[in-house]
This record gives C-alpha cells, structure tokens and sequence, in this order.
C-alpha cells in the first residue's frame, strides 16, 4: 500500500440555497476543490433532482471527492479523500467559501494500514492527534440489527 490516505468528512450549514441547487456551480466548484488540493482528475459525474439538490462525485487518481446538497436546508455534506501529500483541507476552505457556507463542520480520518500509519506520522498534520489507529469495527449476524461479538470457535460455525 505504502502511502496514508487523508479523508475529510464536511458539512456545510447555512450556505446558498442557490448556490446549491445549480448542477454547474456544483460540478465546478469540486472540480475546482480537487484543483486546489493538488489532484489528478479523472473523471466526474453529477445529477440534478426534482424539486432540488445535487448529488456528484469527481473521481481523481489519488481517491475522489463527493458533494450531497439540501438546498432547502442550506446543507451539503462533502467527503474528500486524498492518499499521498496532499491536503485535502485546502478543498474543503475553498468549498465553504464557494457555497457561501454560514457555519461548517469537518472530521479528518487517517486512513491506511495500521503499520504504515505508525511509520509516515510526516504526512500526519501538525494539529492531528492521533488517538487510534484502528477504530473498532461491530460484527453483525446476517439478518440482525443487533451487534454481536464473534469469537474464532463462533465464527467458524456462523
């Protein structure tokens, strides 16, 4: 694998019904997200819904980028993931000011095999703290909504 991947999961309160609703603007405000923070753009694909909101993507070679707006609540939720030395926090800046965003909120994500993450802490921003490499994960059975724990003997059997 041998990089660290960086992933921001945003959300913009308060922005420009406008703004989010127009599929242009949309398209080329990601498109100029993934400019900013260095990116490699290899495709996108957005769509429009009835009465309103955007829904898009812009796949780039070190990962993507992806936009849902609620334009009548001024709300677009925003995931941008990077691997390598970009930043993604340059995307995410340039996104609140171009949808004219009231307030936002953003959580960053180490993301990478728990070895290599331990190993390239130069690629981890100065203000990160990093908590847990490995974030614990819940087993569910087929069919459940209730978390189960699975021990090797139960697993085998399951």
């Amino acid at each position: 694998m041998k990089t660290i991947g960086r992933h921001l999961i945003a959300e913009y309160y308060g922005a420009n019904a406008q703004r989010l609703n127009d599929e242009q603007f949309v398209r080329q405000s990601m498109l100029e997200a993934a400019r900013r923070v260095g990116a490699t753009v290899l495709g996108e694909s957005f769509h429009s819904f009835v009465p309103q909101g955007v829904s898009g993507s812009v796949v780039i070679a070190e990962s993507h980028l992806s936009i849902h707006t609620w334009p009548e609540y001024g709300y677009a939720a925003v995931d941008i993931f990077t691997c390598g030395n970009l930043n993604p926090r340059k995307g995410f800046r340039y996104l609140e000011e171009a949808v004219e965003a009231g307030s936002c909120r953003v959580q960053e994500i180490l993301r990478g095999l728990p070895e290599e993450l331990e190993a390239n802490t130069t690629l981890v921003p100065e203000d990160i703290q990093i908590i847990s490499h490995i974030a614990p994960l819940q087993s569910y059975r087929r069919g459940s909504q209730v978390p189960c724990e699975i021990s090797p003997s139960r697993e085998a059997t399951a």
